[in-house]
């Protein structure tokens, strides 16, 4: 058998109105992909007439790029970097109090290579609060990040991580328990 992509089809999957999606890729455009709009304030308007629900003291910085604003759920004081890519072909969902580092990836989507026609594969992902991801790191679909678990810069979690534990690696591993100091 060989992957025959002309067989692929993924009409199952529907992420919203075709006008919906057609204005929401010009919006995400002008307004958070666009390096020269550094206003959170504009932004968390913008994603909330599209239906996202985005908490109170949340900052998104520029060059931000989301899929589908409607599958997107962002709680209180929580920091999206530069250069972050939210491909949620499912939900996210992230808590308060997270970090989301300069490049990192939410990956909702990906194929399915043991079929000959590479089907569509999706799955939600939610980190919990006080997820902390580093720059340039990846989460995958149907992986929940528990309470201020961490996972390092350039690291690939495919799998779930636990409460108050530091990640590293592809795959993400644990390496140990993460201290925090009371102020």
């Amino acid at each position: 058998m060989k992957t025959d992509l002309s067989k692929f089809n993924n009409d199952w999957y529907q992420p919203g109105n075709k006008i919906k999606r057609a204005l929401w890729f010009c919006f995400n455009n002008w307004f958070l992909l666009n390096k020269y709009n550094p206003f959170s304030g504009l932004k968390k308007l913008i994603l909330r007439m599209f239906g996202a629900k985005i908490g109170k003291g949340v900052v998104i910085k520029p060059r931000v790029n989301i899929k589908y604003p409607w599958k997107l759920e962002i709680g209180d004081n929580t920091w999206i970097g530069e250069g972050v890519w939210i491909d949620n072909l499912g939900q996210v969902k992230i808590g308060a109090n997270c970090c989301i580092s300069q490049g990192a990836l939410l990956l909702c989507g990906n194929h399915d290579y043991k079929k000959v026609s590479f089907d569509l594969m999706v799955g939600d992902i939610e980190l919990e609060e006080g997820v902390w991801l580093g720059a340039k790191s990846i989460v995958t679909g149907k992986v929940k990040c528990y309470s201020h678990a961490i996972l390092m810069s350039g690291s690939v979690a495919s799998a779930d991580l636990e409460s108050y534990t530091i990640y590293r690696g592809n795959p993400a591993e644990k390496i140990r328990e993460r201290k925090m100091d009371n102020e």
